[in-house]
């Protein structure tokens, strides 16, 4: 099984300078009004659902607006291999601004799939599994089985609620029983660690930590250091970054 690793970016602007596949939010993407793109690779689509419901404790974006902002970007010159849905997470913190148990939020992620496949077949929608505990999954899963989904059939099923513990043991476990189920599994957010304890269990994943750990280094040699303090946004470092996890055998 081919595994693949997306580079995760929030920079609009290296769409048109790397052609390594690229992992960008929704969010970032729509904020290109009139432009147009000169992509070069592959892209996915992260649809900022915990950004959302972290911010305002539910989905502002309608499916319809979702769907009708990935149109105007198409118009840009974009392509997407695939766009996840707009899921609800998990997470206690997120749990806590929404109001609402698991199972509600597996429902709602449920019925968002549903409404976004019924809406469009111009886009490919990804189904996100969601939960804290195996049992959690397994349940969502269920779910989406009698709402009619084969999930072992998809393309590609994201696992969600899993950034902030992703390379402890529990989610190695967790993708391990999801992989056993027949399910190409796509990981958000899986640093260095988790990939080293379950990058076999997937057939694809995504990290912006290069972003993050370039905030506390010098700018690199490729930077002006007269207008940047780091290589946050940085393709250069993104993609020394990216060599360098390869080089190690990480990927």
């Amino acid at each position: 099984m081919t595994f693949e690793f997306m580079l995760g970016t929030h920079v609009l602007n290296h769409i048109e300078k790397t052609n390594v596949p690229l992992f960008i939010s929704f969010r970032q993407l729509r904020n290109r009004k009139k432009k147009p793109f000169n992509q070069l690779g592959k892209i996915c689509v992260d649809s900022g659902g915990f950004s959302e419901l972290n911010l305002y404790g539910k989905w502002t974006i309608t499916p319809e607006e979702y769907i009708e902002g990935l149109n105007k970007l198409k118009k840009l010159g974009l392509e997407f291999e695939w766009c996840a849905q707009q899921d609800m997470m998990c997470e206690d913190v997120v749990l806590k601004k929404t109001g609402l148990s698991i199972r509600q939020h597996q429902i709602k992620t449920v019925d968002n799939l549903i409404q976004l496949r019924k809406l469009t077949k111009d886009f490919h929608f990804i189904p996100v599994l969601q939960g804290q505990t195996l049992a959690d999954y397994f349940q969502h899963f269920e779910m989406f089985e009698e709402a009619g989904f084969n999930l072992r059939k998809e393309k590609v099923v994201g696992v969600g609620s899993v950034c902030r513990r992703q390379g402890t043991n529990e989610i190695a476990y967790i993708m391990k029983c999801l992989h056993a189920k027949g399910l190409r599994l796509h990981g958000f957010g899986v640093k260095i660690d988790g990939l080293k304890k379950y990058k076999q269990y997937l057939v694809s994943s995504d990290s912006l930590a290069w972003s993050y750990g370039a905030r506390f280094k010098p700018p690199c040699q490729n930077c002006d250091l007269r207008k940047v303090k780091n290589c946050a946004n940085c393709l250069n470092y993104a993609l020394k970054w990216r060599s360098q996890i390869i080089t190690q055998g990480v990927l």
